[in-house]
């Protein structure tokens, strides 16, 4: 069972009522001094009984937070919405967004309090907020919560995203809320602590861009500057910005292309300023690799496949330059000049996409210079993939060892084998032109290949069991395996392995 238990209030606390105890965020709030029209003040909606689920104790020591502090009984209150922290302005923040190529002018934090922000160890800023946590003004008739399955969804695929070196929001507590939610059926609640470097995305532009408010749009860009892109400061900063965010862009989604990750709903309002993985909803991981794959039940046309990601990433971007252009404008002097700055800057997202995945594939086969012909090798090995449903990540890994010349288990991925061998040996021919050994070329490959991902169907498991069972064993065990995803573990060999096939999951699920 979920450990932990303490019995919540069920009226709100204000903050000056919380500010005494043991629980020290140091909020250090800017987001809250913007106008009031960025945001609603909104408190969490307290719970029936929640319970401690899993607090990241390493997460929490590099935020400068105390993570035993968390797990007492005023944490708990805090992290499940029935207390506010000292310090904290609780507020949810106002956006739209293009949702499957439909703009909603007017969305917002629905379900989901932004407690404030905290400064790192590292000196970098971050928001802390509860997902989850009760209606707001953004609701739109929703009920506010979230289910226990969807909140350590997102624990376990955020938390390896890190692991894997991903950009990525990342997940500081999960508690279960004693309270039952409705969705396809009953399920028990919980609320997700979030940890992000700033909630701003894409869909916050467009808020103020639908509702010509140029002083918004003057406010928001200038608040972005200056938490993300400082070195955008310069006398055409907002042709700056633009250029900025559409690098991290490019180069974030040619991560997740290297480890087979699928979003699953890259909306607007699901698109960070910040260059982070957000929303983890029906994301999930490809197995046998095919560019058309979805997994979201929601995505009916594809919208949103594996291979579309890095097109519906500049057609995003595209919406953050038009909500731009009044900025623009008036930093061209024209709206000629305008348009062109903001083609320009779009038209140099393939160039840095392209640039950021053919480093990976390098790295993923072993190829530390550049030569002519390395995206035809690396190419023509997708194709290979594609024709013999072989398994992106085992694919990958097991060329670590073709790489010294031990290819049986490569091999047995591809068929019969003999594509692979005439692959294998123009990739032999290109590595000779490597510097170092073959041992130091696989050690490097290693490091690039993970052995672990989220697995579908093992994350699946583990969300039955907790849902089910209140049983957290799973949990804990596949996130252990998950925070070394490019270790080999011999006891451990089953969460390396693709799923059999009655263990398939073909549908993952938004939660909302």
């Amino acid at each position: 069972m979920i450990p932990h238990e303490t019995t919540g209030e069920r009226t709100g606390l204000t903050a000056a009522s919380a500010a005494s105890g043991g629980v020290r965020f140091g909020f250090d709030n800017t987001y809250a001094q913007l106008p009031e029209r960025f945001y609603s003040r909104e408190d969490p909606t307290p719970v029936a009984r929640p319970r401690l689920a899993k607090v990241n104790a390493e997460l929490a020591g590099a935020l400068g937070l105390d993570a035993a502090a968390l797990a007492s009984e005023e944490g708990i209150a805090i992290l499940a919405g029935n207390r506010v922290a000292e310090g904290s302005e609780p507020l949810a923040e106002a956006y739209a967004g293009h949702q499957f190529g439909h703009f909603v002018p007017r969305l917002g934090d629905g379900r989901a309090n932004l407690l404030g922000e905290v400064v790192g160890c590292n000196g970098a800023r971050y928001d802390i907020q509860l997902k989850g946590s009760g209606r707001t003004a953004f609701s739109r008739g929703g009920d506010g919560r979230a289910a226990v399955g969807p909140v350590l969804r997102e624990y376990l695929v955020s938390e390896a995203m890190a692991a894997l070196g991903v950009p990525t929001t990342r997940t500081l507590a999960a508690v279960t809320t004693g309270e039952l939610v409705m969705r396809e059926t009953p399920q028990p609640g919980a609320v997700l602590t979030r940890v992000a470097a700033s909630h701003l995305r894409v869909g916050t532009f467009e808020y103020f861009a639908a509702r010509r408010d140029v002083d918004g749009l003057h406010t928001l860009a200038d608040y972005a500057i200056a938490r993300h892109y400082p070195e955008a400061e310069s006398e055409k900063k907002y042709g700056a910005l633009l250029k900025g965010v559409i690098g991290r862009q490019g180069r974030l989604v040619a991560q997740w292309m290297m480890l087979g990750f699928i979003h699953g709903v890259m909306n607007t309002d699901n698109t960070s300023i910040s260059g982070e993985t957000i929303d983890y909803g029906p994301c999930a991981f490809m197995e046998a690799y095919d560019p058309a794959t979805v997994f979201s039940a929601i995505d009916q046309q594809g919208r949103y496949a594996y291979g579309n990601q890095p097109r519906i990433a500049l057609w995003n971007l595209t919406r953050l330059a038009e909500a731009l252009l009044p900025l623009l404008l008036e930093e061209e002097g024209s709206e000629r000049a305008a348009l062109d700055a903001a083609k320009d800057a779009l038209g140099g997202f393939a160039d840095r996409y392209e640039a950021a995945r053919m480093a990976g594939l390098r790295c993923k086969l072993g190829l530390r210079t550049e030569r002519e012909g390395d995206a035809d090798l690396a190419e023509d090995l997708f194709e290979l993939m594609a024709a013999n449903k072989a398994d992106f990540t085992l694919a990958f890994r097991r060329l670590c060892d073709a790489a010294v010349g031990q290819d049986t288990e490569a091999r047995a991925l591809f068929g019969d084998g003999v594509g692979f061998d005439a692959w294998a040996a123009r990739w032999r021919l290109r590595l000779e032109e490597e510097p170092g050994s073959g041992e130091e070329r696989a050690a490097a490959m290693r490091k690039a290949n993970p052995v672990f991902i989220p697995r579908n169907h093992l994350v699946e498991a583990a969300l039955k069991a907790a849902t089910e069972k209140g049983d957290l064993g799973p949990f804990e065990e596949l996130l252990d395996v998950l925070a070394r995803p490019f270790e080999d573990r011999p006891d451990r060999e089953r969460y390396a392995l693709p799923a059999r096939p009655e263990e398939r999951v073909s549908q993952t699920f938004c939660g909302t």
